[in-house]
């Protein structure tokens, strides 16, 4: 099994798997599984690098001394989201959000994978990160974050003929609805003439005065 490291966005990460045949339903689901057990171990902050008590204490565990506030003390890690895993012909790939897990969470996808590989399935290739340039991938919908190749963030090519002047069309947020989740408020693309201070309609411009828009 070949395993490469890609660029490598871990809140936006595409990892990819060749194997020496396409898949049938039992090794589909093999390869699922390992997936889904590992990212929800990954959900529930398992792979925390600030709390590894057990591992730096050595190979003597015998009457070892646990310290809960060391552990209460880590910093969370938790994985966010993973999509379903998609196959094509002798592929497979499936889209994560890693969070802030630690960077040793794909050694033991890595370790899991390795095993996979010697008693289940034959796997040419495991790539971390990246993309294949005839199998595109697109915005996820649970992505918090736009593609790195999109810098206006709207899902599309730069110089869309139906974008306006500002790169928005319309109102935009990461997850397709009308609002920024960082702010829990509208983002309206190009500025749009509001109610001004002063109009005789506006009896107190420090109440109506504002429009909704982030400042």
């Amino acid at each position: 099994m070949e395993i490469r490291f890609r660029e490598l966005n871990p809140f936006n990460c595409w990892i990819w798997m060749r194997f020496g045949a396409p898949l049938g339903p039992a090794e589909r689901s093999y390869v699922e599984t390992l997936f889904e057990s590992w990212f929800f171990l990954g959900k529930l902050g398992g792979f925390n690098a600030e709390n590894l008590q057990c591992h730096e204490e050595g190979v003597e565990l015998g009457w070892m001394g646990y310290d809960l506030e060391a552990s209460e003390r880590a910093l969370p890690a938790l994985m966010h989201n993973m999509g379903v895993m998609e196959y094509r012909a002798d592929w497979a790939r499936c889209w994560l959000d890693l969070g802030t897990s630690d960077a040793f969470s794909l050694d033991v996808l890595i370790n899991s994978m390795g095993q996979l590989n010697r008693d289940v399935v034959e796997i040419e290739e495991l790539l971390i990160g990246g993309v294949n340039d005839d199998w595109p991938v697109e915005q996820h919908p649970d992505s918090l974050f736009p593609l790195d190749d999109d810098p206006d963030g709207d899902q599309e090519l730069e110089g869309d003929p139906e974008e306006d002047e500002h790169g928005f069309d319309g109102d935009y947020r990461a997850d397709g609805g009308g609002s920024d989740p960082r702010h829990g408020t509208g983002i309206n693309g190009p500025e749009t003439s509001g109610p001004e201070i002063g109009d005789p309609e506006i009896s107190d411009p420090e109440i109506s005065g504002y429009d909704g828009r982030v400042p």
